[in-house]
């Protein structure tokens, strides 16, 4: 089964040490042509003993995401409380789904009770192409 030209992955959140309280927000995601928009979440070492990460995923029509909402609970595949991590989950992966009608997608992890490094990425994964092979 060929999964490779059947899938487009884009930069959703670089590769980052966290070391406070700031908000990561990803890359937006363009959602046209698309059948399935999955973010996924890599962790690294999380060295502050107490921290959590919440994740908030946001939908809109405009490019700019100016129109910005939170995504409805059934728009969703997982939860945003399931994707969510905390200090003790170094080295995982997470994964949320969005299923939505809306065309541009953003995600924002935040911090909290984080004051050491935290080492995140995360990627957005389309699938369901209306047009192939996916670069």
């Amino acid at each position: 089964m060929d999964i490779h030209n059947n899938i487009k992955v884009s930069r959703a959140l670089s590769p980052v040490s966290v070391a406070d309280t700031t908000a990561q927000v990803s890359q937006i995601l363009d959602t046209a042509n698309f059948a399935a928009n999955e973010l996924v979440i890599a962790t690294g070492s999380i060295a502050d003993a107490d921290a959590t990460f919440t994740i908030l995923i946001e939908e809109g029509d405009n490019s700019a995401l100016s129109d910005a909402a939170a995504v409805a609970d059934a728009d969703l595949l997982g939860t945003e409380a399931l994707a969510a991590f905390q200090f003790d989950d170094d080295n995982e992966t997470r994964k949320i789904g969005y299923i939505g009608s809306k065309r541009y997608v953003r995600a924002t992890i935040t911090p909290v009770g984080n004051a050491s490094a935290a080492l995140l990425s995360a990627v957005w994964v389309q699938a369901g192409a209306r047009v192939a092979p996916q670069s």
